[in-house]
């Protein structure tokens, strides 16, 4: 797995890499300071995940994000966001971006690596400590738009919908439902083509926003 790193902080980037690097299966590609040049760097290198910091000169990472992982991105790349400002709307907004997962730099060397390899697995992993208020945050805006199915969920499909919104990892649904995990691979898979999102945690806002999960 290739990485980038970007921010603003030689030791933060200098302690990531050193993290990243200790894992036999990760590498880094380049850690640079600032965001015009995390963009450049992304779009030459074209790594699995790009690490961003949020506040950085130049772009800030969400606007990174947007750039190299947002909606109308037609070849988009992973983006993980780490921050130390614990804000709603940093992790709100990151996503809708298309970030594949948001951590909090204090996360600690297991969250981080995770955090990599469920972004290039294609999954999200959001910082437990503003996972639930993220998704109160998310049900607290009824008024947002959200997607209508091009066609509607089957019941087994609103199954994997609602436990992927409560966080769990494909084989905790499998045993939660009695199937096998690549049985939840394809309803999880169908529902995202229904739905038009690309990822897991856009599959959580969507739960959350339309009420089919209970706060």
């Amino acid at each position: 797995m290739r990485v980038l790193i970007a921010d603003d902080q030689e030791l933060m980037r200098v302690g990531f890499r050193m993290i990243l690097e200790a894992q036999p299966d990760i590498t880094v590609v380049a850690d640079v300071p600032d965001g015009l040049t995390a963009l450049e760097t992304a779009r030459r290198l074209r790594p699995d995940v790009c690490l961003l910091d949020i506040r950085m000169p130049g772009l800030d990472g969400l606007e990174v994000t947007r750039q190299l992982a947002g909606p109308d991105v037609a070849d988009p790349i992973a983006v993980v966001v780490i921050t130390m400002f614990d804000d709603d709307e940093y992790v709100d907004t990151a996503l809708q971006h298309g970030a594949s997962g948001f951590l909090l730099k204090d996360c600690g060397p297991a969250l981080l690596v995770e955090a990599v390899r469920a972004a290039v697995r294609g999954d999200a992993l959001v910082a437990p400590q503003v996972t639930v208020r993220l998704l109160r945050h998310f049900r607290l805006r009824p008024q947002a738009r959200t997607t209508v199915p091009v066609e509607e969920l089957t019941e087994r499909e609103n199954d994997v919908v609602r436990a992927v919104a409560r966080g769990l990892t494909n084989q905790e649904i499998a045993g939660e439902l009695f199937v096998a995990v690549s049985t939840v691979k394809t309803h999880l898979g169908a529902a995202q083509a229904k739905l038009g999102v690309r990822n897991r945690v856009e599959v959580a806002s969507w739960a959350w926003r339309t009420g089919l999960v209970d706060a």
